[in-house]
This record gives C-alpha cells, sequence and structure tokens, in this order.
C-alpha cells in the first residue's frame, strides 16, 4: 500500500498488465472425485467450489484495476485540468479498492486450507469405516451359509479390534470437524467484514475527490477556473493511505474450547497428552482382545455355549464395551 505516495496511476502504465492469478491447477483439481470416498465427497466439492470464487474474486480485482487505469487515461484525454487531476486520484483510489479483492482472495484461500483439514481427516476415516463393515458383511454372510464354520470366530475377534479402531477413528473426526469448521468460517467471516470496511473507507475518500470538482455549467465562450485543489486532492489520498494504516479488526472473537488437538486428533493439554492418548487406546484395543480370547477359549471347551458374538444383522451387533 502506497496511496500517498502514488499520486497518479498513469505512472504505472507499464506495469498494468493483468498479473497471473495465484492459484495454481493441480492433478487433483483434474482428479476431480474419482476414486475418493464417498465420505469426503462433499467437502471435496464444496473446497473446489471455493476454488472457483477464489479465482473470480481475484479476475474482478485485475479487471477493475484495469479499469481504474482506463478512467485516468480517460480523464487525460478529456483535456480538462480538473477531470485529468480529479480523474487520475480517483482511479488510484479505486485501484486500491480492486487490491482488496486479491487481499480477499488470499484470506479465503486461508480458510480454504484449514478445510483441507477436516476433508484429509474425512478422507483417512473412510478406510476405517469400510473395513468394519467389510468384516461384518462377510461375517454375516458366513453365519448364513457356515453357521458351524470356525472361521467365524476369527472374523469376530477381526470385528472387534476394527469396532475399537473405528470408535477412535470416529472421535479423530469430530474433534477435527468441530474445531476446523469454526476456525475456517471465522477466517472466512473475519475476511468478509475486513474487505468490507476498508472499500469503504476508500470509497469514502474517493466521494471527497468527487466534491473538489467543479461542476458549474458555463456559457460558450466562458473560461473555466483554473483548478485549485490540486494540493486538497494529493491530500485526499495521503488522507486514505493514513486510514488504511490505521484500520484494525474489530471482529467479535469467536470462542473455542481453549484445548488443542495433539497430532493424533484428540485433545492435548499437556506435552505428553498426545501419547497418553495413543497409549489409552492401545491399551483399549488390547483389552478387547483379550476378552475376546478368553471367551473364544469358552467355546473351544464348551461348543454348546453361546459365541462370544452375538448373531444377527450388522446393525443389531452390539459394540463391546471394555472399561
Amino acid at each position: 500500500m502506497n496511496i500517498g505516495r502514488s499520486h497518479s496511476i498513469r505512472s504505472s502504465k507499464g506495469n498494468s498488465d493483468k498479473s497471473a492469478p495465484k492459484h495454481r491447477f493441480a492433478l487433483s483439481s483434474l482428479r476431480g472425485n474419482i476414486g475418493q470416498p464417498e465420505l469426503s465427497k462433499k467437502l471435496r466439492q464444496l473446497i473446489k467450489s471455493e476454488n472457483h470464487a477464489i479465482g473470480a474474486y481475484e479476475q474482478a480485482g485485475r479487471e477493475c484495476q484495469g479499469i481504474a487505469s482506463q478512467l485516468s487515461e480517460w480523464g487525460e484525454s478529456t483535456e480538462d485540468d480538473a477531470v485529468s487531476d480529479i480523474s487520475d486520484k480517483l482511479g488510484v483510489l479505486l485501484a486500491e479498492i480492486a487490491e482488496q479483492e486479491d487481499l480477499f482472495a488470499q484470506n479465503l484461500e486461508d480458510s480454504r486450507g484449514v478445510l483441507k483439514q477436516i476433508r484429509n481427516t474425512e478422507a483417512s476415516v473412510a478406510p476405517t469405516r469400510q473395513h468394519k463393515q467389510k468384516i461384518q458383511d462377510e461375517l454375516q454372510k458366513l453365519k448364513y451359509k457356515e453357521p458351524e464354520s470356525t472361521k467365524i470366530v476369527v472374523l469376530e475377534q477381526e470385528l472387534v479390534r476394527a469396532e475399537a479402531q473405528s470408535l477412535v477413528a470416529d472421535a479423530q473426526l469430530t474433534n477435527v470437524t468441530r474445531q476446523k469448521f469454526k476456525e475456517a468460517y471465522d477466517l472466512h467471516t473475519a475476511a468478509i467484514i475486513e474487505r468490507a470496511e476498508k472499500q469503504i473507507l476508500l470509497a469514502q475518500h474517493a466521494r471527497r475527490l468527487l466534491n473538489m470538482l467543479d461542476d458549474t455549467p458555463i456559457v460558450p465562450g466562458e473560461e473555466r477556473q483554473p483548478f485549485a485543489n490540486a494540493e486538497p486532492a494529493r491530500e485526499v489520498l495521503n488522507d486514505a493511505e493514513t486510514s488504511l494504516r490505521g484500520w484494525s479488526s474489530r471482529v467479535e472473537p469467536i470462542p473455542t474450547s481453549g484445548a488443542k488437538l495433539g497430532s493424533n486428533a484428540m485433545a492435548s493439554h499437556t506435552a505428553t497428552a498426545d501419547d497418553s492418548a495413543q497409549t489409552a487406546d492401545q491399551q483399549r484395543v488390547e483389552a478387547m482382545e483379550r476378552a475376546q480370547e478368553q471367551e473364544t477359549e469358552t467355546v473351544v471347551e464348551n461348543p454348546s455355549a453361546q459365541p462370544p458374538y452375538p448373531h444377527g444383522t450388522a446393525s443389531e451387533t452390539a459394540i463391546p464395551t471394555v472399561t
């Protein structure tokens, strides 16, 4: 930002070429949702649509900067000193307003990056759910076709392990989703407010410039008075720069729980919390496996005993509780 010292937009004609968008195509954008987990499909589409919107804001900013330059060039061609001076300085402010579109797009990209963390977690959880469902399907099919098969016990043990892993994965997903959703749209809405407030400031100074132009009609042959507001008009640009530099965000904070997520997407209050959580998860799985093995031994010793995992549909299958 250098409004006060950039008293003319005409001096930057050589630099008015449209810059390339900051967004770049990636292979993932070409692949789309092909082969992607169903769980993360909707969020992937949202993130992709957001990318298009960000590109549109960047394009709008470049177009508006070009328009500001054209306004200055037109004013110069009028051979009216007042219109020439005011249009040039107005072009400076309009170019700065356009610059806010680019800043807005950058802030939206930050918000979009946070949403990607949710998408990645959804994608990582999908295989765990699919694995559990696959075991449940195989188990129910085997119970129906070969109810006496010894493989049923093996599948039931695998299902216990898959249930425990799924519980951990689901907890990780809900933790990441809530915190990152809140964080993403905190950034998004704050960016909207910043863009709006800064553009309002600049537009107000632009209106000051317009008030300096005398539009009193003249009669044929009458000479206009020389433009006497060149210095005040220059001061408007200085004031606009000062206003932008003095701007500060006053958005209402979005409260959070204060608990940060550890590397395993679980609550982390101390330096060792992540390790403790991982140990607890491992102990949970091991305890469930031990309980399953004990029940399996009972079945081997007493074939008439009930199997360690109840028969029924996948939806009726209860998740063992281990304390």
